[in-house]
């Protein structure tokens, strides 16, 4: 009898530990996944969805991808760089309050979502620039 009181006593203490770690680890993926969020997405002060979806689109062209989709309905663009490697990035773009639109950007590579800020960076730079000439109208 105690010893399979000790068996049981055992395995609850393995599970305990099993659960404390499951829930630590979910802590950190959910941590991570609102850094990569803040990464991934960029707030611009207009509300033209159609002239915006057209900027994203001459961007990513400029970076040196190819659009796959666009879908202005859903307001989304995918877009593909084959040069040396496979680089997928997916652009949706929805409003935000009464003044702005939100832009965020998805990148993988491969099948690996890209979690370096570096391409994240690169677009959206180059993406502020391009809205800035096309709301001045500059060609």
């Amino acid at each position: 009898m105690k010893s399979k009181l000790v068996l049981v006593l055992i395995l609850y203490l393995f599970i305990a530990a099993g659960c404390a770690t499951t829930q630590q680890r979910l802590l950190d993926s959910e941590s991570s996944q609102v850094q990569l969020r803040s990464i991934q997405t960029r707030s611009f002060d207009t509300t033209d969805k159609e002239k915006t979806l057209r900027t994203i689109m001459s961007t990513l062209q400029d970076l040196g991808f190819v659009i796959d989709k666009a879908d202005a309905i859903l307001g989304t663009v995918s877009a593909t760089k084959l040069k040396n490697y496979a680089l997928r990035m997916t652009v949706s773009v929805r409003p935000r309050g009464e003044t702005q639109l939100l832009i965020r950007a998805n990148a993988q590579y491969n099948v690996q979502p890209v979690t370096d800020p570096e391409p994240y960076q690169q677009f959206f730079t180059s993406l502020g620039k391009a809205m800035f000439l096309t709301a001045h109208q500059v060609d």
